[in-house]
């Protein structure tokens, strides 16, 4: 019996599942196994709100940059510079509240692999999995922000700016 080859679009879907399975193994791995001690209650402090500040401030500049990057107004340079920074900034305050944490480590992979993806796009190579697992990892942050937005909201941290 002959066996025909994949067709382009089953490898293109199975290198996407790959690469979000790779990128969801890595988060957990670096924060699943984080203690059984770990309180999962939500919690509104200062290190809490520093940190909501700080990304929200980060999330909203990247998103000016990028927008002034397809216009043609700023460079690749700057803007992946700006994604390595806000990834600095944004794992430099440490949240206690368990789901900000959980946001940290998705925004953090975020701004890192969307700065490599813009690196790369400028050398002209294929940007393609460095940007969608950026988008992923954006969108992993979502669902947890929005899950925990009201039980934060009760406590006084709003994370409306950050979705």
């Amino acid at each position: 019996m002959e066996q025909s080859a994949p067709s382009a679009d089953v490898l293109f879907v199975l290198r996407r599942l790959s690469v979000l399975a790779a990128t969801l193994f890595i988060v957990c791995a670096s924060g699943c196994s984080s203690g059984a001690a770990q309180s999962h209650e939500h919690s509104c402090g200062a290190t809490d709100q520093k940190f909501i500040q700080t990304a929200s401030v980060d999330v909203t500049a990247l998103g000016s940059m990028t927008a002034d990057f397809q216009s043609g107004l700023a460079g690749a340079d700057e803007v992946a510079q700006q994604a390595f920074d806000a990834a600095k900034r944004v794992t430099h305050v440490e949240p206690h509240d368990y789901s900000l944490r959980t946001a940290q480590r998705y925004l953090d992979g975020m701004f890192r692999e969307y700065g490599e993806a813009v690196t790369m796009q400028a050398k002209g190579e294929d940007a393609g999995e460095r940007m969608y697992r950026a988008y992923g990892l954006a969108n992993f942050a979502h669902d947890v922000l929005v899950q925990a937005q009201p039980a934060l909201l009760q406590r006084g941290c709003d994370v409306g700016p950050l979705l």
